[in-house]
């Protein structure tokens, strides 16, 4: 085994597969080493536990994630799965007024003063993220690229069941539409990660409405400053 020289994961011992998994798609995501293991380790739950259902995101800028997935899929030997990765592949799509940063500061400034445009932030177009996805062996009839806005391609293509849901659009109108789609079709026992619940207010505002009008609402982990995630009972 290996333990992250990062002070933050000082107490997260991982094994020299899991190190090298990250090594490996650490070029192609933004999500660091924590959201990285925690991602692996909810595949490997999945697999020992038999639990059905495709794997599916939301916001996938080059792969990594996804590759993650595929690479601990192959591990396990379970290539039967579908991985449905939905972006624009053009970038972000415009935020709201609700989109606020942690420390207050609006994703609409942050366009107009670093990024100028909202297509620039994130750009990836969709034959890169396919042939990093490729290139981890894993089959390549079983990935399912959505072009567009999450709020334009779901509910119209969808598995009829998710094992594991990774909500990473980071806004508050592309967030709240993911939950109310796909949520639901998240199997017993499945797992919901949610990417920028600590980071975009706009996100843990979508996230936390969502949960308030269930029955019974979710506990929600901390997997990093700003990754929550939960398994659906």
């Amino acid at each position: 085994v290996e333990e992250w020289s990062d002070p933050l994961s000082r107490t997260a011992v991982i094994t020299s597969e899991e190190a090298e998994i990250f090594r490996v798609v650490s070029r192609f995501t933004l999500t660091g080493r924590e959201r990285v293991l925690y991602l692996v380790r909810a595949t490997k739950y999945i697999v020992e536990n038999s639990i059905p259902g495709d794997f599916v995101e939301c916001g996938v800028w080059r792969g990594g994630s996804m590759m993650a997935v595929a690479l601990t899929l192959q591990r396990l030997g379970d290539s039967a799965r579908k991985l449905y990765l939905y972006d624009t592949f053009a970038g972000m799509s415009q935020p709201s007024e609700k989109d606020i940063r942690f420390d207050g500061v609006s994703a609409e400034q942050l366009i107009e003063t670093v990024f100028k445009n909202a297509s620039a932030w994130c750009y990836a177009d969709k034959e890169e993220v396919r042939k990093n996805l490729l290139a981890t062996g894993y089959p390549e009839n079983k990935f399912v690229l959505v072009e567009g806005r999450v709020e334009e391609t779901v509910p119209d293509t969808l598995p009829s069941q998710i094992c594991l849901l990774r909500l990473d659009t980071d806004w508050y109108e592309s967030t709240r539409h993911e939950l109310t789609y796909l949520y639901p079709r998240l199997v017993t026992n499945g797992v919901l990660i949610i990417d920028d619940y600590g980071h975009w207010l706009g996100s843990k505002q979508a996230t936390d409405e969502y949960f308030d009008q269930l029955c019974r609402r979710p506990s929600l982990h901390r997997v990093d400053y700003s990754c929550r995630a939960t398994v659906k009972y």
